[in-house]
């Protein structure tokens, strides 16, 4: 009796002040369910389709005596007669009518968001200034970019020799192997300015990240015909030059702008001295490809670092240019993979002089060597013979020089780094001389050496001369190589003056305020330093300035 009585539920619910008495299985459906209550309010049956609505129009809401709303189906809450469930139907209309005021308001409130945020012209608005934002750092951040870049790259190279063996510079697994190979990168399109722009020696090299190098390198190989002439492989070329790129090393000067600042250099020779008049297409292909791979997994420590420490370079190579040689066997290591033979049209003996003349000229590079080589042009120039293969190579050797060390020749915000770079890196190598006791030569030593005295020599007594004895095979360059050489030694002569001036007061009363200024940004003739004697406390008056004097101690 107790389990039968346990499978039914009763329910209790006023009908209009009246108690009803619900009696149901427990097995019933939400459906049934709602059959019976429907026929406790008077409602017709037949015209409840499912769960919760009657018909079309009409639904079914169950409240207890605090106004809750209770759910229809076999589990509701049991009650009692003093605590009935009231039964409220309700009708499609009301329905709809709320409805429709729920979604007035959202609208509403939708429409006053809209209003309130302005969602879509703030989206324009930012999307312009991030596009404006992106082309002002692209226009006039790149330099102050590359330049934390190479400091950056300056300390892991720091961190990276100081954890290396005293007496190796190369990593046994990576010897004379190129260090990856991908097929291709992405491919810029250059525009008409920046192509004639890369066919001068004024060319800001600052400006291009890797990849864009990559695609004015290959630019310069199918404008010059070499891809055509020597039916070469593009899809070989684009995996040659990435793997080219890839065995440069992120040295502060000895690194991959400074090989597509030298291949960029002979390309705007090539063009301006029309040698591909003169030359056959074999030599500009040698010309142009020797200055890809001249220094090609450089070091960044010179070959008398080499030498003195008698690194793994220097013995293998019997002291005689240990980088050049070191240059030359990565190079055609890299030549000897398939995917990146540039020369593999080429029949042995064309390979061979091939091999030869790059092996040549990328020797040259070695500056020992410069006195022996320029000496030898000299002697050559006034009676020049193109058809004399002699004469040929000596000038292909005086130009790969010519456009390595031709920094100076930019103009000088584009040179002016380059400067800074190269101390960076003597200064690097003359710290670890001293670390490890070698000699150190005093153009390295960050204590002795400054940026003007350490560029005029050089300027005046190697770049000059030998600029100016191509001069006068190719006059043409006078105007765009030799004379801005000449600016720029006359600037650093200036700012040598400036500092011997301030270098030389010792001991006595000077004016804290100099016409520096004037005299390097007017060119004012006279270097205006405000001497006297007398006590500190004695006050000296300038032309331009008033201030108060002070010892200054040198």
């Amino acid at each position: 009796m107790g389990s039968a009585s346990s499978a039914y539920r009763v329910i209790y619910l006023d009908v209009d002040g009246r108690i009803q008495k619900v009696v149901f299985s427990r097995f019933c459906s939400p459906y049934d369910i709602k059959e019976l209550f429907c026929t406790a309010l008077g409602l017709p049956r037949e015209s409840v389709p499912a769960l919760s609505v009657l018909d079309r129009n009409t639904t079914l809401s169950l409240l207890d005596s605090t106004g809750a709303m209770v759910s229809i189906d076999p589990t509701m809450p049991h009650n009692t007669e003093r605590s009935p469930y009231r039964v409220v139907p309700l009708t499609g209309g009301q329905l709809a009518d709320k409805e429709e005021l729920f979604q007035n308001v959202l609208t509403q409130v939708a429409e006053q968001f809209s209003r309130a945020f302005k969602i879509n012209e703030l989206k324009t608005e930012v999307t312009n200034r991030l596009a404006m934002l992106e082309k002002r750092v692209e226009l006039e951040g790149m330099k102050v970019v590359e330049i934390e870049k190479c400091r950056s790259d300056i300390k892991k190279l720091r961190e990276e020799m100081a954890s290396r063996n005293n007496s190796h510079f190369l990593d046994d697994n990576k010897k004379l192997t190129p260090r990856r190979d991908v097929p291709s990168y992405p491919k810029y399109h250059l525009s008409q300015e920046t192509v004639e722009a890369l066919r001068q020696p004024t060319f800001d090299v600052w400006q291009w990240e890797p990849n864009e190098m990559l695609s004015c390198l290959e630019h310069m190989y199918h404008d010059l015909d070499l891809v055509k002439d020597f039916n070469m492989n593009p899809i070989t070329l684009k995996r040659w030059l990435l793997c080219i790129h890839d065995n440069y090393r992120m040295n502060p000067f000895h690194n991959f702008r400074h090989c597509f600042c030298v291949t960029q250099m002979m390309y705007s020779m090539i063009c301006l001295c029309s040698l591909q008049e003169t030359f056959t297409q074999v030599d500009i292909l040698i010309l142009m490809t020797a200055a890809v791979c001249h220094d090609l997994d450089h070091p960044g420590y010179n070959n008398m670092y080499q030498i003195n420490a008698r690194t793994e370079l220097a013995v293998r190579y019997n002291d005689i240019s240990p980088l050049e040689n070191h240059h030359c066997a990565i190079a055609f290591q890299i030549f000897s993979q398939p995917d990146c033979n540039i020369f593999s049209t080429f029949d042995p003996e064309a390979f061979k002089q091939i091999r030869q003349g790059i092996i040549t000229l990328i020797l040259a590079t070695d500056m020992a060597r410069h006195g022996e080589i320029l000496d030898s042009f000299k002697h050559k120039v006034d009676s020049f013979d193109f058809t004399d293969e002699e004469h040929v190579t000596c000038l292909k050797m005086v130009l790969i020089k010519c456009c390595d060390i031709s920094n100076e020749v930019r103009p000088m915000e584009v040179a002016e780094p380059w400067a800074d770079c190269l101390l960076e890196e003597y200064f690097m190598q003359s710290d670890r001389e001293k670390a490890e006791g070698l000699p150190v030569a005093p153009f390295m030593d960050r204590e002795k050496v400054t940026k003007p005295t350490a560029q005029i020599g050089f300027i005046k007594f190697v770049l000059i001369p030998m600029f100016e004895t191509v001069m006068k095979l190719f006059p043409q360059i006078e105007d765009v190589m030799v004379q801005p050489l000449r600016e720029s030694r006359d600037r650093y002569e200036e700012l040598k003056q400036i500092d011997d001036a301030m270098n030389e007061v010792r001991g006595i009363c000077v004016c804290t305020c100099v016409c520096v200024f004037y005299y390097f940004y007017l060119r004012s003739t006279c270097l205006h330093v405000l001497m006297c004697s007398g006590s500190d406390e004695q006050s000296c008056e300038c032309f331009y300035f008033r201030c108060r004097k002070r010892k200054v101690r040198t």
